[in-house]
């Protein structure tokens, strides 16, 4: 089924972008039935009506692009990460969401954890980038890029709109249920690896924080050749 949504997906891809490009009015009818073909199959794969999918892709135009995820990982002084509560489905993950328009990808994640935690943090470094795909999340309709800053916390306020309804830290060996469409457990804990196993993470020396730099510039260049 995989390979069957990403081809699916990949020809509505093409389609859309032969749309935005299309000059002449039989290239164009040959483009939307092509789409028509893709929306097709894509309801099928998702038990969704050609309609639905329709709806679901109707703000998708222009030259075709994968989608962009930003979260957030915040660790406490225990060493405890961040999580929020998804309000529709009571699973929990870490703060974040898509990258909306007139924000850097950092600024985003910095507003997604404000919003859904009431947290202020300051975004440190970009920790990790992840396809979706190469990783066992469930199947998407959509092709997603994930990602993953690190912040740290300098002051808090009130949650901003319904999206989560709880924010809390939790230990990385005993998670809650997580949403694993939006992250996975093996993934935060990969995350922290070099954090948690540094043996200079509770010194506030310079020299030492160059250290527990160096440790996650390492796990984060793991982290994004293995997403390729």
């Amino acid at each position: 089924m995989t390979r069957r949504l990403e081809q699916a997906r990949r020809l509505l891809a093409l389609a859309q972008t032969g749309l935005h490009y299309s000059t002449g009015p039989f290239d164009t009818e040959r483009y939307r039935e092509i789409a028509n073909i893709a929306r097709a199959q894509l309801g099928e794969i998702a038990d969704m009506s050609t309609e639905e999918v329709a709806e679901l892709f109707s703000k998708e135009e222009g030259y075709a692009n994968p989608k962009v995820d930003v979260r957030c990982a915040v660790f406490d002084e225990m060493g405890r990460i961040l999580l929020v509560r998804e309000a529709a489905e009571g699973l929990w993950s870490l703060p974040g969401g898509w990258a909306d328009v007139g924000a850097t990808p950092a600024e985003n994640a910095a507003r997604e954890v404000r919003e859904e935690s009431g947290y202020i943090v300051h975004i440190t470094r970009l920790l990790a980038v992840w396809d979706m795909q190469r990783h066992s999340h469930p199947p998407s309709l959509f092709r997603i890029w994930k990602l993953v800053f690190v912040g740290e916390i300098f002051g808090s306020g009130e949650l901003v709109g319904g999206e989560t309804d709880g924010a809390d830290f939790f230990d990385l060996d005993v998670l809650p249920t997580l949403s694993q469409g939006r992250v996975l457990p093996e993934q935060l804990r990969r995350r922290s690896l070099h954090k948690r196993l540094c043996p200079f993470c509770h010194c506030s020396s310079l020299l030492s924080r160059a250290v527990i730099a160096l440790c996650l510039h390492i796990s984060t260049v793991g982290d994004m050749v293995a997403a390729r």
